[in-house]
């Protein structure tokens, strides 16, 4: 049977920037970089991004609102670094919740949402609060 998953992410987009700076800069092992727009030229511009994620939840009750929490612990002792790195490269930040939702007849659906904390932290450092979200198969 098809369930609900859900996980929460910190992402940093933008164009020509070597993800691998990012690391070093802001003290953080991401869980995933693309690295497309490190070395291309203006001309042609591609997005690079670094990404901070919790990990991918399965059932019926998955905790949307934990999973921020134990994401922000993680992004607010290195706040000012995170600034500095969204500054000098000119970088897009963002929060996402990520869920696949389950079509399945009597399977509940999670809460979605982040607490004042989190809601705090991304208006400190100017970022996007994101939901994506998909329908299981039904199996």
């Amino acid at each position: 049977m098809a369930t609900n998953k859900g996980r929460v992410y910190f992402g940093l987009m933008g164009y020509h920037f070597n993800p691998d700076d990012i690391t070093r800069m802001i003290d953080l092992e991401p869980t995933s970089v693309n690295a497309k727009g490190a070395g291309t030229n203006l001309d042609k511009p591609a997005i690079s991004s670094w990404e901070l994620s919790t990990e991918t939840l399965e059932g019926d009750e998955i905790d949307l609102y934990a999973l921020a929490d134990i994401l922000l612990k993680e992004l607010e002792p290195q706040k000012e670094k995170i600034l500095q790195v969204i500054k000098s490269h000119n970088l897009s930040p963002r929060v996402s919740i990520e869920l696949t939702l389950s079509v399945n007849k009597g399977e509940s659906s999670p809460e979605v949402g982040i607490g004042s904390r989190m809601m705090r932290f991304l208006a400190e450092i100017g970022a996007f609060f994101n939901v994506e979200y998909e329908l299981s198969e039904r199996i």
